[in-house]
């Protein structure tokens, strides 16, 4: 059976591992909050009543992407695509294809960057595999003017980083909806494991030190994963209502 990603593939060790998974996230939460186009999201309402909910559902999809045959692969992306379009089609207006490209972009980088915290450091053979998979998604979602190769990626990403990244009020608002949902002290976690991966461009906009609480805690929780004491921290650090799907996350 023919899959979208090779089964022994770097991106499943990725997407394969709850922690991992929401560092990735924590990091696209910071630099989506500042990104121009945030307002559509503000335009369904989704992200900002419900930013959790929305987490575990975009994680549904890119998992059903990373670990489904080529055909259910396809068939999710093709998903994304018609939902897109049809907001696009309720507001009446499109959403530009830099903004398109600004989320693969993320996926593409925070992939890198969590894994790399938690794990270890990626080759550049990894590293154009992992661009290449996220490559192939926005081929299958029609978007326009992706470099072909990671070489080539790595100086758009950072024209990106530097052209549409603005904080708005929407990034006021967002981040005031994350601490909302995820309580104070949950809220202070998560701006510090954002330290510990987004690129300088977000930590500037941000008013983000260089310094993270969490620094000294990373080889801690490392040794906690080896003595299967991770779930503990888990359990204390997030919301209880969603333990089962965060479990979920974990593909042996």
């Amino acid at each position: 059976m023919q899959y979208f990603v090779e089964k022994h593939s770097i991106v499943r060790q990725i997407w394969g591992k709850s922690d991992t998974i929401l560092f990735i996230f924590a990091g696209a939460a910071a630099e989506f909050a500042l990104n121009k186009a945030v307002d559509w999201l503000y335009f369904t309402g989704k992200l900002p009543s419900d930013p959790l909910g929305r987490l575990f559902s975009t994680v549904q999809y890119a998992r059903r992407i990373v670990f489904a045959p080529l055909e259910g692969a396809h068939a999710a992306i093709d998903t994304m695509r018609q939902i897109h379009d049809a907001v696009e089609k309720k507001r009446g207006a499109q959403i530009p294809d830099w903004a398109y490209r600004d989320v693969l972009f993320m996926l593409i980088y925070y992939s890198i960057a969590a894994y790399e915290l938690l794990e270890r450091k990626l080759s550049e053979a990894e590293k154009a595999e992992v661009y290449d998979v996220f490559y192939r998604v926005g081929k299958r979602m029609g978007v326009n003017e992706l470099p072909p190769t990671y070489a080539e990626w790595l100086p758009v990403r950072a024209a990106h980083l530097a052209a549409d990244l603005e904080q708005s009020s929407f990034s006021i608002d967002l981040f005031q909806q994350y601490k909302k949902h995820l309580g104070a002290m949950r809220f202070r976690v998560l701006i510090e494991g954002q330290k510990l991966v987004v690129p300088d461009r977000v930590k500037e906009l941000l008013h983000f030190s260089d310094f993270s609480l969490l620094t000294p805690v990373v080889p801690l929780y490392k040794i906690s994963r080896l003595m299967k004491m991770d779930w503990l921290l888990k359990s204390i650090l997030l919301p209880g209502e969603y333990k089962a799907q965060i479990e979920a996350l974990d593909v042996e």
